[in-house]
């Protein structure tokens, strides 16, 4: 039997080496696999169905690899403080009111944004990961989901509860929506889950083959504690308890040493980037440049719209981009060319999910952005503007696993109308239980 194809016809590709020629996409939407890049790939091929992207550019579907996306609902509810201040005081209150049916609706709210700006995939570590399945399994994207684990200020009981949560909930989910879930044992951060959970949590998630994904050295207020109290540095802590193997990512690693590069590169471990959170806390700046000296897979995350405050992977590239200039004090450092792929298949890669790649055999995971604008205009160089000029607004189409969740700015797998209108009323009524 004849597979059901789509060709993106009439416009550019931008290839794994980032090489942009005029190509058509064909792709196999029963496996949801390319299967073809080539020109004028409907003079001599059959399809079904067809996307045009003339006058744009089809480059991979977005991975953003690290965020926490029901907290749409919590978009500019706390604003201008530092990490611990605005978890403490404004976060945590909140969030010990959400309810399953809160998570579901700014999950929805979280990836229909997603989908309009080009992401294709993400990593969430939040609660209620049933609810954040659901909305992966109706949206039509790809995600690797965990519950975060916290267990300070908990007694014993409560503490190995909520670990043993985060563990069976990447079990149960692992390869859910068709295999577009995957999972990790998601243990909040160092110093926000105990030693000895660290090291059940890890142990857990290498007996089921299971990455792990952590907060780590976000702040010097999560780097001090553990090198007061141990003598060791907070990557040297976490190595020694398990969770740095070559599928475990962890996000921000702003504070981080020489030393600790040298880990993560020896290690294989990923880390996710979030410049936009960082400066918005006012977290620091983490040392890109030298992350990818080292070899380090450095992959691109919003984290929650919350301290964001959207999550519009194009304005996250701009950011690396800048801010990793600065920190290395050099123009030339995080080149487009390295932000671009830290968004597609560095991001892939970091969280161990298909796509980030457009090439026959890979993932038809694509996003296709118009470049009739005059911000795109003129197209000395693609990789340039994708970096520097293009938004999420400029995005056309979205494709993931061979089917389309947005054709020509609207979205056909979720009701855009719905999902706002009930984002607002749990917003809503959360804040209101919570203050």
């Amino acid at each position: 039997m004849a597979s059901d194809t789509l060709l993106v016809a009439g416009g550019q590709v931008l290839h794994p080496d980032l090489r942009v020629t005029d190509a058509d996409v064909l792709v196999d939407r029963d496996a949801g696999r390319i299967e073809a890049v080539g020109p004028d790939l409907s003079a001599d091929r059959d399809f079904d169905a067809s996307l045009d992207a003339t006058d744009s550019l089809v480059l991979p579907g977005l991975v953003n690899a690290h965020t926490h996306v029901a907290m749409a609902l919590l978009r500019g509810y706390a604003d201008d403080k530092p990490l611990e201040t605005w978890l403490r005081e404004d976060i945590w209150p909140v969030e010990a009111e959400l309810t399953a049916g809160d998570v579901r609706a700014g999950a929805e709210l979280g990836i229909l944004e997603m989908i309009r700006s080009g992401t294709t995939a993400f990593a969430d570590m939040y609660f209620h990961i049933p609810e954040v399945v659901a909305a992966v399994r109706a949206a039509g994207v790809r995600a690797r989901v965990g519950h975060a684990a916290v267990t300070v200020g908990k007694d014993d009981a409560a503490a190995r509860a909520d670990v043993e949560e985060s563990i069976a909930v990447a079990r149960e989910f692992d390869g859910a929506a068709d295999g577009r879930v995957r999972t990790a044992v998601m243990p909040h951060s160092l110093t926000t889950v105990s030693e000895p959970l660290l090291r059940e949590a890890a142990a857990a998630a290498r007996d089921n083959g299971i990455p792990v994904h952590f907060h780590a050295n976000e702040t010097e207020d999560e780097v001090d504690p553990i090198v007061e109290e141990r003598s060791v540095r907070p990557l040297s802590y976490a190595d020694d308890a398990g969770l740095l193997a070559p599928d475990d990512f962890l996000a921000h690693a702003v504070h981080i040493d020489e030393a600790e590069i040298d880990r993560l590169a020896a290690t294989g471990a990923a880390v996710v980037h979030c410049p936009a959170s960082n400066m918005k806390l006012a977290s620091g700046i983490a040392p890109v440049q030298e992350l990818l000296d080292a070899g380090v897979t450095v992959a691109l995350g919003t984290d929650g719209a919350a301290s964001n405050n959207d999550l519009d992977l194009f304005d996250e590239l701009r950011d690396a981009a800048m801010v990793g200039k600065l920190a290395a004090d050099d123009a030339a450092a995080v080149p487009a060319a390295a932000a671009v792929e830290m968004a597609t298949q560095r991001g892939a890669e970091a969280v161990s999910l298909p796509g980030g790649r457009i090439e026959v055999g890979a993932a038809a995971d694509l996003a296709v952005v118009d470049l009739d604008s005059p911000h795109l205009t003129p197209p000395h160089d693609l990789v340039s503007h994708l970096a520097y000029a293009a938004s999420g607004s400029d995005v056309r189409h979205t494709v993931c696993d061979g089917r389309v969740l947005m054709r020509d700015r609207e979205v056909l797998t979720l009701d855009e109308e719905r999902v706002v209108e009930t984002a607002r009323e749990r917003a809503a009524g959360l804040i209101s239980r919570a203050t």
